[in-house]
């Protein structure tokens, strides 16, 4: 895949698939089948694995793997694979994109360490070129949060620079750092917007073409009337879904324990994908905890 592809085929909404889990903490195969399943009946281009949202951080390298092998055959070429790694250093990075290219990730999205702000700018871009070698590159900009805006311009420029097989951005930092990445590359390479709906609203002015769509696995019906109203250019059709469903939806998933992936993983449940358990140390919703859940649901539905 080339930097022309990509900015096709990550424009829209993308799904960020969630490892589903069972009571007891083993991964959930057929729940991850299901997932997959849904992603691919509503023709979704892309599918993604991040080190967050598929739980990377409470799994061996080994399950990574495996999970990514999962999806890669479920899949079956009909969409695009976005890999994940999880804090490698450059020779094991080089070495996990080795592996997933074979599994059939259509390009990996690399999040190295940089513990104590460990890394340069240079030594980053160096980072990004080496695995692009062996397997196309998406830089998630999550990693720059801590070293701010300049640090995080120069590190895209260095490293656009230093391969042309870095392809995509996902960017995390959104703000004043979102607009001028794609003031600055828009035009260039597929810049998608992570989190809620608002993000990609806020960036669509300045070039961002995709965007990591929450519902897409929950309730695509809304993922469908909020990219038809960006399609048609209609701003302030796709402003009120963003008003009145997306963020009402993340301000009521953050008032649970355990945090917001706590009630996504409820909301799986309530979809019929999987269960609601994550693995320990990690809370799991209560009974009465998923049934305020589905009361909001339920309301939600409605707006």
């Amino acid at each position: 895949m080339n930097r022309s592809e990509a900015k096709d085929i990550f424009s829209g909404p993308i799904p960020s698939i969630r490892t589903p889990f069972k009571r007891d903490g083993d991964i959930d195969f057929a729940g991850l089948a299901k997932i997959v399943d849904l992603c691919l009946a509503h023709a979704y281009r892309a599918i993604m694995l991040t080190a967050g949202d598929s739980h990377w951080a409470c799994m061996s390298e080994s399950e990574i793997a495996t999970v990514t092998q999962a999806v890669c055959q479920q899949v079956k070429g009909r969409a695009s694979v976005i890999a994940a790694d999880r804090y490698l250093d450059t020779t094991r990075a080089v070495e996990f994109a080795g592996m997933v290219r074979e599994l059939g990730a259509s390009t990996l999205m690399v999040m190295p360490p940089d513990w104590a702000a460990s890394c340069t700018p240079a030594t980053l871009a160096e980072h990004y070129a080496a695995v692009a070698k062996v397997l196309p590159v998406t830089v998630v900009t999550n990693v720059f949060i801590p070293r701010g805006i300049a640090f995080g311009l120069e590190t895209v420029d260095r490293s656009l620079a230093a391969s042309e097989r870095i392809i995509a951005i996902k960017d995390d930092m959104g703000g004043v750092f979102a607009q001028r990445l794609c003031m600055a590359h828009a035009g260039t390479l597929a810049i998608y917007a992570g989190g809620q709906k608002i993000n990609h609203f806020s960036l669509s002015p300045f070039g961002a073409q995709g965007y990591l769509s929450t519902f897409a696995t929950l309730n695509p019906a809304i993922t469908v009337r909020y990219w038809s109203a960006v399609k048609r250019d209609d701003r302030e059709g796709a402003l009120a879904i963003v008003r009145n469903i997306d963020a009402p939806f993340f301000d009521h998933v953050m008032t649970y324990t355990g945090g917001f992936d706590a009630a996504m993983h409820g909301m799986m449940e309530l979809a019929g994908l999987c269960q609601r358990w994550r693995r320990k140390p990690y809370y799991s919703l209560s009974d009465a905890e998923m049934e305020r859940l589905a009361a909001f649901r339920t309301d939600l539905a409605g707006r």
